[in-house]
């Protein structure tokens, strides 16, 4: 199939009509009909029986739509990163890409100190999952993105910026005063407890569950969550025991939960991340010391 049989094909599998997918690709019905024709001519088979006036998928093209779906996919992205290469680098902007779970303390301080130094430099900030930090940084649709773990991608360069734990945030009143005035919780001691996990698509959730089972605990998982301040949050409210890294624990609430390391040590590093592809700019190398400045003090704080 030739990209052009391909667009009108998808054209029609969207719209359900020659005409529908004629206006949608700006083009005449007959030019629509006519390519389709084209393409069942070389395929060999039919894509479409037409039934009152509507052109209803044969097998054929139904097994062959996925494959379509994922190659329109692949066309937006390549638009995607040749608008950012048009775009290019601007001196007086800043795009950066954070994991949820540092954009509520971390990255606010971060931003404070950034602004001090280059107050006319505006700065956009978006708070995403990590395999779309990834994928825009490949894209070059930002400047730099901080993430949790490590990232293997030739198209990204890697700076690690802190290295933080996992933590247990347990409502009050749930562990024993010696477990807090020790400030330390084993696995073992949490399992009969209701615990509120991360889901296992989360790089730290998957390390956290390799742990559980190194050490023999089953958890009693009442909820699963996405991100580390939904965890704390149903902590905040008595749902259950919330395992979440040592950033998000510092936005605990003392008077509601307790905040105790988790034993053994399952360890989260920090890393801010930046194209390879384009040279890094003085601003994004200038937020990613900000960012370890704030994790910094973060630490001492604590």
């Amino acid at each position: 199939m030739r990209l052009r049989h391909i667009e009108v094909f998808n054209a029609v599998m969207l719209t359900g009509s020659v005409s529908a997918a004629a206006r949608l690709i700006n083009v005449t019905q007959p030019a629509v009909s006519r390519i389709l024709a084209h393409a069942e001519l070389q395929l060999g088979f039919a894509l479409f029986q037409r039934t009152k006036g509507r052109l209803v998928p044969t097998s054929e093209a139904q097994t062959l739509y996925p494959h379509i779906e994922r190659l329109f996919q692949q066309l937006d992205e390549v638009q995607r990163l040749a608008n950012s290469l048009k775009a290019g680098d601007r001196a007086d902007e800043l795009h950066l890409l954070t994991v949820l779970a540092l954009s509520y303390e971390i990255i606010p301080r971060a931003l404070k100190a950034f602004r001090a130094q280059h107050p006319d430099v505006r700065v956009t900030v978006e708070a995403l999952h990590s395999p779309q930090i990834i994928s825009s940084l490949v894209l070059q649709e930002a400047d730099v993105g901080f993430v949790f773990s490590s990232v293997a991608h030739p198209s990204l360069e890697q700076q690690s910026l802190a290295q933080g734990r996992m933590m247990c945030v347990a409502p009050k009143g749930w562990l024993s005063s010696a477990i807090v005035k020790k400030g330390v919780v084993g696995l073992m001691d949490l399992a009969d407890k209701p615990v509120i996990s991360l889901d296992v698509r989360d790089p730290v959730g998957t390390h956290l569950n390799h742990s559980y089972r190194e050490a023999g605990v089953g958890l009693q998982s009442v909820v699963t969550v996405q991100t580390y301040h939904a965890a704390l949050a149903l902590a905040h409210h008595g749902i259950g025991i919330a395992l979440v890294d040592s950033c998000t624990a510092v936005s605990a609430d003392s008077t509601k939960v307790a905040v105790v390391a988790l034993e053994p040590s399952i360890p989260v590093s920090i890393r801010a991340l930046r194209p390879v592809q384009r040279p890094s700019s003085l601003l994004a190398l200038a937020m990613s010391r900000c960012v370890q400045q704030a994790l910094a003090e973060t630490k001492a704080a604590d």
